[in-house]
């Protein structure tokens, strides 16, 4: 597809066309096929297991296929080989075929100043034998390690033994890849070449090769984007990305466009699609790559997002997980969720529309995907705590 201009409404069809929105969810049981699909689509599965709701993975797939077996999926992405994890966008799920792209992050992987590995003594060695362990047991856990000493766990602190900095660090360098994850979503680690396929271990690029074809996977993964979109989809630097991208310029797998509303540049990827329009209602996970670089939501559907984990709660505005939901090609709400599994439903802790939308029609819409959400995660009931007008008519909608 080859255009020189775009209207806002037409950038927001690509974009969302791009990340499989543009497709209906299967009428029957998502299978394989589907997960490939919605994967390969999306170059990645930014993990996060924040588990108030669902970790932020399975709320991607659930977005776009609906209720599926997140077993399944699980066996899938770890006994097949076809995908792996990887420091990508963050910690993610990533094609085998994109082991040798991230080559060069690996090698220019570095201990954090603030991590306690550094004031380790004997850091070398205790390394060493981590990974000796790991040659001679085979795959195991953090647990499955020697204890070793390190800084005291203050109230509310995240923790992180040094067993498992130790394989986290051996992950980030190459050393060690995730083989499996545990029910309490613990990895396992083993050798690279006990994991992933041969060739794609023996794969060799350049660096400028590696974030070339990186380049290309973020476009096609975002249709329309900005040098910066392009950039942050696989934390490159803009500096480092710009030649590179009139590099897919001059090769044709970019194209420059102007998106109406737009300040800076856009680039249109060769293989965009522009349907007539984008239907179908979806909760968005916080972590999803449509709204994840926060400037490009505000650009693309004039929507204002920070996520309030780590926000006091008196000074939230909007709730402590709260979902975009998305109608159609616009983010018309934001609904804080909760999974209330002892009591076995589903909390509507906040919710609110966004600008001047039919807030019946949204209502209406929210409570329908409310109720596949509620039964996807096997709860009975979805309460409302009614704070607004919205939420009143959403408690109406819902029962």
């Amino acid at each position: 597809m080859r255009r020189v201009s775009l209207s806002l409404p037409e950038a927001r069809r690509i974009a969302l066309a791009a990340q499989g929105f543009d497709r209906k969810r299967p009428a029957g049981q998502p299978d394989v096929r589907h997960f490939r699909r919605v994967i390969d689509a999306l170059g990645l599965l930014q993990l996060d297991y924040v588990n108030v709701l669902m970790p932020a993975q399975f709320l991607v797939l659930w977005s776009r296929l609906g209720a599926y077996d997140r077993k399944r999926l699980e066996r899938f992405i770890y006994d097949k080989r076809e995908y792996t994890e990887q420091w990508a966008h963050e910690a993610s799920i990533v094609p085998a075929s994109s082991w040798p792209l991230l080559e060069y992050r690996r090698q220019s992987h570095e201990i954090h100043k603030n991590n306690p590995l550094r004031q380790l003594r004997g850091r070398k060695a205790y390394l060493d034998a981590v990974l000796k362990q790991v040659q001679n047991d085979g795959a195991l856990t953090a647990n499955d390690l020697p204890p070793a000493p390190g800084p005291k766990r203050n109230p509310g602190d995240w923790h992180r033994s040094m067993p498992r900095r130790a394989l986290e660090y051996h992950f980030a360098c190459g050393d060690l890849a995730v083989s499996d994850r545990l029910a309490n979503f613990q990895r396992v680690y083993d050798l690279p070449e006990r994991v992933l396929p041969r060739e794609h271990l023996e794969t060799r690029l350049s660096v400028s090769d590696a974030q070339t074809e990186l380049l290309k996977l973020a476009a096609r993964a975002l249709g329309v984007a900005t040098l910066h979109d392009l950039a942050d989809y696989y934390r490159m630097s803009p500096g480092l990305a710009a030649p590179l991208v009139q590099n897919l310029v001059e090769e044709g797998d970019l194209s420059p466009v102007n998106v109406e509303g737009w300040s800076e540049a856009a680039y249109l990827s060769s293989a965009a699609r522009l349907p007539r329009s984008i239907t179908g209602v979806s909760l968005l996970s916080p972590f999803d790559p449509v709204v994840w670089f926060r400037p490009r939501a505000e650009r693309l559907f004039d929507f204002h997002y920070r996520i309030e984990i780590y926000v006091p709660a008196g000074k939230r505005r909007w709730g402590y997980y709260v979902l975009p939901l998305r109608v159609g090609d616009r983010i018309v709400g934001r609904v804080d969720l909760k999974a209330d599994r002892k009591a076995k439903q589903l909390l509507v802790r906040n919710a609110h529309e966004e600008g001047s939308v039919d807030v019946d029609s949204c209502c209406d819409s929210l409570a329908i995907e409310l109720h596949a959400l509620k039964d996807w995660l096997g709860l009975d009931t979805i309460k409302v705590e009614k704070s607004d007008r919205f939420s009143k008519r959403l408690s109406t909608a819902v029962c």
